[in-house]
């Protein structure tokens, strides 16, 4: 009995240890895994970084062998809206740009007034609180200057609820030049911009793409805001309400959105870049 009490133990003890090192095996496995991503992620955010590098590019997809992958997409910031720009001056006709956009996404008019109000107390440099606005109170307190990261507006009274939505800031930024650049808005900054309406947003956007189907591409047959125009359907008259709020050129600045994989696991390196010409310069660097 001792002898086969003896045997159960040592069995026990070795099925323990072997189970043990398999979980560490799984463990390096999987940190390995990881690893290998991240260098991917990395990869295909260096090779955007490159001036001669344009979205559509086949360099944007790669990767060393089968499961060592990256896939990476360029899109151009100067299509989302700056919100610092939209503030700056509280300029009534960029306000009502982020008005209508708040709007599109389903917020209500008492709740569009109280979030752009305490967003302009929060970036003004004085202490008067505007109608729906909110200043300095017991636990709040507004930075009074221009934001420093699109994540601020977490902390702005009213934004709470709208910035705890998936994706509530792919249309920001802070890095843009300004104005909007038309050849890259979304459809929802498309449609906040005045006279906009779902069908000729929509006939634009396929038309902008080009043949491709890819904005940004040699082949789009938009190139500057008299095209624009002409692809919107609007008249020069119509289009002058329009021309304050764009970017006359193009703006040259881009996201860089990188996903590496390894087997199963995924990681992803997002960055803004400011291409001129042959220099790139590394504005924002984040690792998701």
């Amino acid at each position: 009995m001792l002898s086969l009490w003896a045997l159960f133990l040592l069995s026990a003890m070795l099925i323990s240890w072997a189970i043990d090192i398999d979980s560490r095996l799984v463990i390096s496995g999987q940190a390995n895994r990881a690893l290998e991503a991240e260098a991917m992620a990395c990869s295909g955010a260096e090779i955007a970084m490159h001036p001669a590098v344009l979205p559509g590019s086949p360099l944007l997809h790669g990767g060393l062998a089968r499961n060592q992958t990256y896939e990476t997409r360029i899109t151009g910031e100067g299509g989302r809206l700056n919100i610092n720009w939209i503030v700056a001056g509280e300029n009534p006709q960029r306000l009502e740009v982020l008005r209508k956009y708040l709007e599109n996404k389903g917020v209500d008019l008492n709740e569009r007034d109280h979030m752009i109000d305490c967003l302009l107390d929060w970036v003004d440099p004085d202490n008067l609180v505007r109608l729906n606005g909110a200043e300095d109170e017991p636990g709040y307190k507004p930075a009074n200057k221009p934001l420093i990261s699109i994540d601020e507006l977490k902390r702005v009274r009213g934004w709470s609820e709208f910035t705890s939505q998936k994706d509530w800031d792919a249309d920001f930024t802070l890095k843009s030049i300004g104005p909007i650049d038309i050849a890259w808005a979304s459809r929802d900054v498309l449609l906040a911009l005045p006279g906009m309406d779902a069908g000729r947003v929509d006939q634009f956007l396929a038309l902008r793409r080009g043949p491709d189907g890819i904005d940004g591409t040699e082949d789009d047959p938009i190139k500057g805001t008299g095209d624009a125009r002409v692809a919107l359907g609007f008249t020069e008259q119509q289009f002058e309400q329009l021309v304050p709020l764009l970017n006359p050129g193009r703006d040259q600045t881009f996201r860089v959105v990188s996903l590496g994989k390894s087997g199963d696991v995924t990681r992803v390196v997002r960055m803004v870049v400011r291409k001129a010409g042959n220099s790139v310069q590394l504005l924002t660097w984040k690792e998701l």
